[in-house]
């Protein structure tokens, strides 16, 4: 059992579900988290379920020794996934670049290469992360 195989037994329920994978990890104890996001709305127990569903039938758990865990992206954690910054378009995002700058502004658009930011370009390769802005006013 390999991240790939996880994320390609998955697919299909995936697709059903209109959700997209964020991350596969897996470590050394054969603990398995898998991290998903809902391309619309919100990823809710169903979802999580249907991919555990999935995973238990496609990996005998007496055989492989595994744990999971299927949970969605949540709000605190930087994107990984281009579908997350494009989920994400039109609202505020917390940015930290490479070289140490911090700021919030409106994510405008997202590519493989780049994103915009208040009307200003950043490579991806400058840009260390990119989470959601949780204003509590």
């Amino acid at each position: 059992m390999d991240k790939i195989a996880i994320a390609k037994a998955i697919e299909g329920t995936l697709e059903e579900r209109r959700c997209f994978l964020v991350e596969v990890s897996l470590n050394a104890y054969n603990d398995i988290e898998i991290v998903i996001e809902k391309a619309d709305g919100a990823v809710d127990w169903d979802d999580c379920a249907a991919i555990d569903h999935k995973v238990h039938e496609c990996f005998n758990q007496d055989e492989e020794d595994y744990s999971l865990t299927v949970s969605s992206a949540g709000l605190d954690r930087p994107f990984k996934v281009l579908p997350q910054y494009l989920k994400a378009l039109g609202t505020m995002v917390e940015v930290k670049l490479k070289d140490g700058k911090k700021f919030i502004g409106k994510l405008e658009g997202a590519s493989e290469n780049e994103i915009t930011v208040n009307e200003e370009q950043y490579p991806m390769a400058e840009v260390h992360s990119v989470k959601p802005h949780i204003d509590f006013k």
